[in-house]
């Protein structure tokens, strides 16, 4: 495997990436992975080269980078305690349409490097991200093939840019795997959103992770569920492989 970390120059600055890939039989598809809200950290490094242990590029960006932000270290589950206060700033500082701007020059530095094929690529996202994987299928409509949303949040509101009206402008095949108990994506908006995008012909999927709780594929995290977390592996890996390993 080959791994480096590199700056991307983007409209806001540069956002330190981690890129990971096989050293041979390359390019290899792109895979844009972006971050959940608790930062980079060495679990997701791990998470990233497991996705290019299949055969990809793995892109996993700082999202926080325009507040000098790389990494968050170990985080408190009490909601007061000012590390996971911190956590909810930055997140909330980050717009869908800066998140896009950032996935512009993302897939312009893949399109330069010869390590990685040009033509259709993946977006994974994770809580916080998973917006941002259905929303590049929309935006990069000619590029992403597939997307996957795993226990994301914020998928159904009444923004013109939400996830759900997103999806309905590409042609992507996408995923949403949703935890059964999540107060960020309660089951009545698992329901509404299954129900609009079959109303609307979207070819997507929307599984239900009966008995998990958010966050259940991160091994470091409390909700962690091993066959939950291997499932989500088998459906994002057949999904990329599908769309793009043809």
């Amino acid at each position: 495997m080959i791994e480096r970390q590199v700056d991307i120059p983007t409209r806001d600055g540069a956002a330190t990436t981690f890129i990971v890939h096989p050293d041979r039989d390359g390019p290899h598809p792109v895979i844009l992975f972006f971050m959940d809200a608790p930062a980079i950290r060495e679990e997701l490094r791990d998470m990233a080269r497991r996705l290019a242990t299949s055969g990809y590029y793995v892109m996993l960006p700082n999202l926080y980078y325009r507040a000098g932000v790389m990494e968050l270290g170990v985080l408190s589950p009490d909601p007061e305690d000012p590390g996971r206060q911190r956590m909810v700033a930055l997140m909330n500082g980050l717009s869908i349409a800066m998140v896009m701007d950032d996935a512009e020059a993302l897939i312009a530095f893949a399109d330069a490097d010869p390590a990685a094929r040009q033509g259709a690529i993946g977006a994974l996202g994770y809580c916080m991200s998973g917006q941002f994987a259905i929303n590049a299928a929309a935006r990069f409509r000619d590029r992403v093939a597939a997307a996957a949303s795993i226990h994301g949040t914020y998928l159904m509101t009444d923004q013109p840019d939400s996830p759900h009206l997103s999806a309905r402008a590409t042609d992507a095949q996408l995923y949403f795997a949703c935890a059964e108990i999540d107060s960020w994506l309660p089951l009545e908006t698992v329901t509404a959103l299954r129900e609009d995008l079959a109303a609307h012909g979207v070819a997507a999927e929307v599984e239900l992770y009966p008995g998990l709780r958010h966050g259940f594929v991160f091994p470091q995290r409390p909700a962690y569920d091993k066959a939950g977390a291997e499932r989500h592996w088998n459906r994002i890996l057949a999904l990329f492989q599908r769309r793009l390993q043809g």
